[in-house]
């Protein structure tokens, strides 16, 4: 299987890993256009499309997904011919304080892209298999908390694995995922799924859990950790990440699904510290910075640990991890450090 997209629209391309994925896919293929859409909600900003390589090639629209006839309009005018949704409310905390946002754009939203989609690319009439697949795809990027809760010890989640989401954000996303394969089964449309697990890097929003831990440590103040800290996260660097659903783009069968994994697994209270261990070799005058950990209430529903097995994309498509932990994780720091001066 080999596809080659030349008309890209990236929604929610203004996040951290839209933006990241917009960077790679204008440096890696000189013959893309990109078109970006993006709400520019509190968790996309236009300072993450700065310094874009041959920004000719790339038109930045705000708007939402949740808007299907602009939608339709740009498919149109800019000839799209691969649609990459990284569009979602994606914070966990936020969807128990407030679902409703999570179910407006993480599932609302994608149904509206869906059948904008649809009428633009096929009409009314599936054409499963047919020219329509070999030149067009459908990526949605998913995340491996649909699979819920997993026991300790036991192998990461495969794509067979069931979903089992336990937090209204997982439950939006799994929605969300349902549907993109109900569009394959029904109409034909030729979509991709991959599912990662927890993303770091530079440009990432300071309301997650590695941006928090630096900040609060470049500001003195306590650095929160839910309940016993033992919930296990398994890190990709977004770098990784975006190589990954570039190689599912171009080379794997419609209507596939794949998970996507760093290989790093630790502890919340791990992570915190190997943070922490960095920060005091880069800002000594601080140091120790693990003194400033504080155990707080765990939050509803806090799954205990989360792990995707990614063998199968390494198999079948070849792509493997590139960014070592220790390494990503000090850059990311030195990000943060130079960010803040």
């Amino acid at each position: 299987m080999s596809f080659h997209p030349r008309h890209l629209l990236v929604t929610g391309g203004a996040g951290f890993i839209g933006a990241t994925y917009v960077r790679q896919m204008l440096a890696r293929d000189p013959a893309l256009r990109i078109v970006t859409l993006d709400a520019l909600t509190y968790a996309g900003s236009l300072n993450n499309l700065c310094d874009l390589p041959d920004p000719a090639r790339h038109h930045f629209v705000q708007g939402s997904i949740n808007d299907g006839e602009q939608v339709k309009s740009l498919l149109r005018a800019h000839a799209i011919d691969t649609v990459v949704n990284f569009a979602a409310e994606s914070h966990v905390d936020r969807s128990i304080a407030g679902p409703s946002a999570f179910i407006r754009t993480n599932v609302e939203g994608t149904f509206t892209l869906l059948e904008a989609v649809r009428e633009v690319w096929i009409g009314e009439q599936g054409l499963a298999g047919g020219a329509l697949a070999a030149g067009r795809r459908f990526h949605h990027i998913s995340t491996d908390e649909v699979y819920g809760d997993l026991s300790p010890g036991a192998p990461g989640f495969t794509e067979q694995s069931p979903y089992a989401p336990r937090s209204p954000y997982a439950a939006s996303k799994a929605a969300a995922d349902h549907l993109v394969r109900a569009w394959t089964a029904t109409w034909g449309l030729p979509t991709l799924v991959t599912a990662c697990s927890n993303n770091y890097g530079p440009r990432q929003h300071a309301e997650k859990f590695i941006p928090v831990i630096i900040a609060s440590c470049l500001a003195g103040r306590s650095i929160p950790v839910y309940g016993d800290g033992d919930q296990r996260r398994d890190w990709l660097h977004v770098d990784d990440h975006c190589r990954a659903l570039d190689t599912v783009l171009r080379q794997a069968a419609p209507g596939t699904s794949w998970n996507v994994g760093g290989g790093h697994e630790c502890s919340n209270l791990e992570l915190v510290r190997q943070v922490c261990a960095v920060l005091d070799g880069l800002a000594p005058a601080r140091a120790p910075h693990a003194r400033l950990i504080r155990h707080v209430s765990d939050r509803p529903g806090h799954d205990r640990r989360y792990a995707v097995d990614a063998s199968r994309l390494s198999r079948e498509l070849g792509w493997v991890p590139q960014v070592d932990f220790a390494a990503g994780l000090a850059d990311t720091v030195r990000w943060y450090l130079a960010a803040a001066s």
